[in-house]
């Protein structure tokens, strides 16, 4: 028990808030995501083309609306995002149930996308404002712990859920979004930095982000989009890859996104931990590079055995990357611009799940799923290579800031 009370106050409330919130909705979101392109295409009439819209709006919206996003959090405040984009979502997973035509499809997934573009930015600034520097990569790992197990349990019960009642699903998903706003309701208060004025002593309003004042982050931003490239193409290209590599490719591909879920949530934590002092430039490097290795197995393994192994490669990747990544936007970002500089990176995952399907799927088409495959990798060593120089450029300027401070 005090082992129990001592981990809990490890962390500050709001972040055991994120926690449960994540495990309620993304375990919702993993019983959906499977089946909702077959769910979409039975309602719309069999049409392929349809459902790709209608799934593409949300990340289009999402880049859309991620920079005012992060400029409303860091004026208004974190929990007054967060409240208004679980209350959006909650209504837009509560329509999708009773959606027929694909207008209606079509504005309930816009407002899924725009709930979305707001809750992170300012769900990621929060973290920021409430947990020590040190400790943010550990945190953002608790995090993405919280995401997998969704990933580890979703599909499964999705599938036997979509079985007996299609509809119900999407109303498990509402009730998850709604049970998280209510608990971030009464249990978090509000997290926002006040910043005063020095002359007047009257709170400021926060500054205009000009980005041309902020290249550092524009690059690093775009320098990771070649990750979330690989994520989209583990939802699209890759299970048709399988299909013409085994016959067998469904299991395959279920059995891998288990080995993926289950493992990070038994070693995320301790990865974390094991790296959180460690250069974080230095563990992206590493990452980026492992990653390569993941796009190149994925494209060429030739039996199961080496998938998994190729798998357990991207898992740890994964481990890595994710928590440093983010720890180096949280350490970036002026105390007053933390949501929009959240915001803005968070465009990286948009930009890749608008594109990366139809850019893995003219490749796949006219080259093979070895050629496109060999091309994202190619693209991991060379944004990766590019990333460090980035970061270290930015560390040597940060210290003749403090040394000339």
């Amino acid at each position: 028990m005090n082992q129990l009370t001592a981990i809990f106050k490890r962390y500050d409330t709001a972040i055991w808030v994120r926690f449960t919130g994540t495990v309620l909705t993304s375990v919702t979101g993993f019983m959906l995501r499977p089946f909702l392109v077959l769910y979409l295409y039975d309602k719309l009439g069999g049409s392929v083309l349809l459902p790709m819209i209608v799934i593409g709006l949300q990340p289009f919206i999402g880049m859309l609306v991620s920079l005012w996003g992060g400029g409303w959090t860091d004026r208004f405040g974190r929990k007054p995002l967060m409240m208004a984009a679980l209350i959006i979502q909650t209504c837009s997973m509560a329509g999708m149930g009773f959606a027929e035509s694909v207008w209606q499809f079509a504005a309930l997934a816009i407002m899924n996308g725009l709930g979305m573009s707001l809750f992170f930015p300012a769900a990621n600034a929060q973290v920021t404002d409430v947990v020590p520097e040190e400790k943010r990569a550990e945190v953002f790992a608790l995090l993405h712990t919280a995401l997998n197990v969704g990933s580890a349990v979703g599909p499964m019960l999705g599938m036997l859920v979509f079985k007996q009642n299609p509809t119900l699903v999407f109303g498990i998903a509402s009730a998850a979004f709604l049970a998280y706003a209510i608990i971030l309701w009464r249990n978090v208060p509000e997290t926002l930095p006040v910043v005063t004025d020095q002359a007047t002593g009257i709170q400021a309003k926060p500054p205009k982000l000009e980005l041309s004042e902020h290249r550092p982050l524009l690059w690093f931003t775009v320098l990771a989009v070649p990750i979330s490239l690989l994520y989209a193409q583990m939802e699209s290209v890759f299970p048709l890859h399988l299909r013409n590599q085994t016959a067998d490719y469904q299991t395959v591909f279920a059995t891998l996104m288990s080995i993926n879920g289950t493992s990070v949530i038994l070693f995320q934590m301790w990865i974390v931990r094991w790296t959180q002092n460690a250069s974080s430039m230095k563990i992206i490097l590493i990452s980026y590079m492992l990653l390569a290795i993941v796009a190149a197995g994925y494209g060429f393994a030739p039996f199961f055995g080496l998938l998994v192994a190729v798998e357990l490669l991207f898992t740890l990747a994964e481990m890595l990357v994710g928590p440093h990544m983010q720890k180096v936007v949280s350490s970036m970002a002026p105390q007053e611009m933390r949501g929009r500089y959240f915001s803005i990176y968070g465009m990286s995952w948009q930009i890749a799940r608008a594109i990366g399907p139809s850019m893995g799927g003219l490749l796949f088409t006219h080259y093979g799923g070895h050629a496109a495959f060999s091309v994202f990798s190619a693209l991991l060593v060379v944004a990766g290579v590019a990333q460090y120089a980035l970061l270290r450029t930015i560390l040597a300027k940060s210290a003749k800031t403090e040394a000339a401070g």
